[in-house]
């Protein structure tokens, strides 16, 4: 469809359908999204009702199909008031793309037991330019597993709340204030927080950013660049006190930096944006004392005064897309958890910012160069008393380090950026995770010959989390644990049935996982006269091990890894490795029969 003017058009509908004689479901949901764009009346609410059968266990296919010109949209699912699923769509060709992706969703059980509404926030919009929809199917399929760890009894949103109205329960910092107000079950006897974040317009490449003193270093060349320093942390308070914080990972979406590094290869976390947990069992004694108690979320960037002093800041660019979850384990009814008051240690950051600027011959700003660091520690600590009579003692502790070297040069026309963030996160749970990424960018944009746009760039991006304990979200090693006789299935690349595997007797007993990612990628991109046009290649390696003590970094045993090489919106070579063996041969897609992600 070509027009001159929006087209505000959806079609809509949700049927429930038997899949198998075992007792699975599906919940089917359809909607080709032609132009929302932030139109509360023209998100897609649909009624879900839970399927009469027994389930403990829920996994949601998101596939989508579009062709055409369109930007990366952000979408986010929610049920009523809570959001479960945060995606971004790729950006379509000529020809047409089509991707897939499988979400374990068994950690919402809680909720897929109520009827209420299910509402998919996927902005769009189509005029003369932009001329793609989203043709999108939701299917989420319910079955039981044995021996699954018990989901949260009750699951409270930190969110806008806005499902009576059909709209989007996101909050948008800093216009928005994200704070919400219950009164916790008297009878919680676990309590864990997780928060979804993520930076949009001139906050989606914050880790680039500049001190608000330097905006301007070069606004007679590029214009004002953007500023509260490419530090952010996003924090979490309870009742105005600090209980949790964190650096979110930088996800870089299907049209940023050069669009064609990420065809059909996505940025690390684009198609689902990791969400973080704090643990705020410690809280218990206070939120469970019968009184209402407010939960909030903030990000903060960094202030200066021009002199080399900084602070955090009150505020930041626009916009951070934030929601948070209340996941509550509860005990018997009528119980009641007490204990000691939450004692916090959390001194203040350190913070150190540093700066070089540079000019040419005649004067003008040439290069800008500068430096952050970052380090912060937090402690909360209390005793629990449960309904049993059982005390013990409760902690959640956190330390990070955060370190990013930018350096602007060709009077703002090139860019090199090196972002690191390292941290670990223990709960008296038994829950830990250690948590390190690292991001390098150097880019060049130039506007010669006249009306012409050009960007090169070059990029490396890992992510290494090393995790035990009782996660609220599920663990990969699920995969590999259940006892016979009960199939594995794993969807892997480029396959529209599932694989099956089949586990060796002799695997040992894992206490954790290590995950690790590479992205590595170069590419082009060039606009003139209404037309434009990428080039580029990126391989990324995957890779989850089993760990049987939490100290043999280095070791574990190789569960699933996987390699990709793209070039030029087609994937040139893929290998991929179940318990260290290579996947069958026959079971590989022709790369070439299939332009998708």
């Amino acid at each position: 469809m070509t027009t001159d003017q929006h087209v505000f058009t959806r079609s809509f509908s949700w049927t429930m359908s038997l899949l198998s004689a075992m007792g699975s479901l599906s919940l089917v949901g359809r909607f080709n999204l032609l132009c929302s764009d932030g139109d509360p009346d023209l998100t897609h609410p649909g009624n879900y009702v839970p399927p009469p059968c027994s389930f403990n266990r829920v996994v949601l296919n998101y596939t989508v199909t579009s062709k055409g010109r369109q930007f990366d949209r952000l979408g986010l699912m929610y049920l009523g008031d809570t959001e479960v699923f945060r995606t971004s769509t790729a950006e379509p060709t000529s020809n047409g793309i089509v991707w897939t992706y499988i979400k374990e969703m068994g950690q919402y059980e809680t909720l897929w037991r109520v009827e209420q509404k299910i509402i998919f926030d996927l902005g769009n919009l189509i005029d003369s330019t932009y001329t793609a929809p989203f043709n999108t199917l939701l299917t989420a399929t319910f079955f039981t597993v044995p021996n699954t760890k018990p989901a949260a009894d009750q699951i409270l949103p930190i969110s806008a709340r806005r499902s009576a109205d059909n709209g989007s329960s996101a909050f948008s910092l800093p216009s928005d204030n994200a704070s919400v107000t219950y009164r916790v079950p008297q009878n919680a006897e676990r309590a864990v927080i997780s928060i979804s974040a993520c930076g949009q317009a001139t906050e989606e490449f914050w880790y680039t950013n500049v001190k608000n003193s330097e905006v301007n270093t070069f606004a007679d060349q590029v214009g004002a660049l953007y500023g509260y320093s490419p530090f952010r942390e996003v924090q979490l308070l309870i009742d105005g006190q600090l209980a949790g914080a964190f650096v979110p990972l930088p996800v870089i979406f299907t049209g940023g930096i050069v669009p064609g590094l990420w065809r059909p290869i996505v940025g690390i976390d684009a198609f689902d944006l990791q969400e973080t947990e704090i643990d705020v069992t410690p809280w218990l004694p206070l939120l469970c004392n019968g009184a209402s108690h407010t939960f909030e979320i903030q990000v903060k960037g960094l202030d200066d005064d021009g002199h080399g002093n900084v602070s955090l800041s009150e505020t930041v660019g626009s916009s951070w897309i934030v929601t948070g979850k209340i996941f509550l384990f509860l005990g018997p009814e009528g119980s009641v958890t007490s204990g000691t008051t939450p004692m916090l240690d959390a001194g203040p950051p350190s913070i150190t910012v540093t700066s070089q600027l540079t000019t040419n011959l005649t004067g003008a700003n040439q290069t800008l160069h500068y430096n952050t660091l970052y380090h912060r520690s937090l402690s909360v600590t209390s005793t629990i008393k449960t309904s049993n009579g059982t005390t013990y003692p409760a902690f959640w502790e956190q330390e990070f380090s955060f370190t990013n070297t930018n350096n602007i040069s060709a009077q703002g026309f090139s860019q090199f950026t090196q972002h690191h963030i390292k941290g670990t996160d223990t709960s008296s749970s038994g829950y830990t995770i250690d948590h390190e990424n690292n991001l390098t960018i150097n880019s060049t944009f130039s506007t010669s010959p006249p009306d012409t746009i050009g960007i090169n760039a070059v990029i490396s991006h890992a992510v290494n989390l090393f995790h035990s304990g009782p996660s609220i979200f599920p663990s990969p090693l699920q995969l590999f644990t259940l006892g016979p006789p009960y199939p594995r299935n794993l969807y892997l690349y480029g396959r529209p049935e599932p694989y099956p595997l089949t586990i060796p007797s002799n695997l040992p007993i894992f206490k954790g996982t290590h995950r690790s990612t590479v992205q590595t990628g170069d590419a082009s991109y060039l606009s003139s006269s209404n037309r434009s046009s990428s080039t580029g290649q990126t391989a990324q390696t995957f890779v989850i091990k089993g760990l049987q003590r939490m100290d043999e970094r280095n070791d574990g045993v190789e569960l699933y890894a996987t390699f990709v090489r793209a070039r030029d919106s087609g994937v040139v070579e893929k290998r991929e490795r179940l318990l260290g063996k290579p996947v069958a041969a026959g079971m590989e897609v022709s790369a070439q029969a299939r332009e998708s992600v």
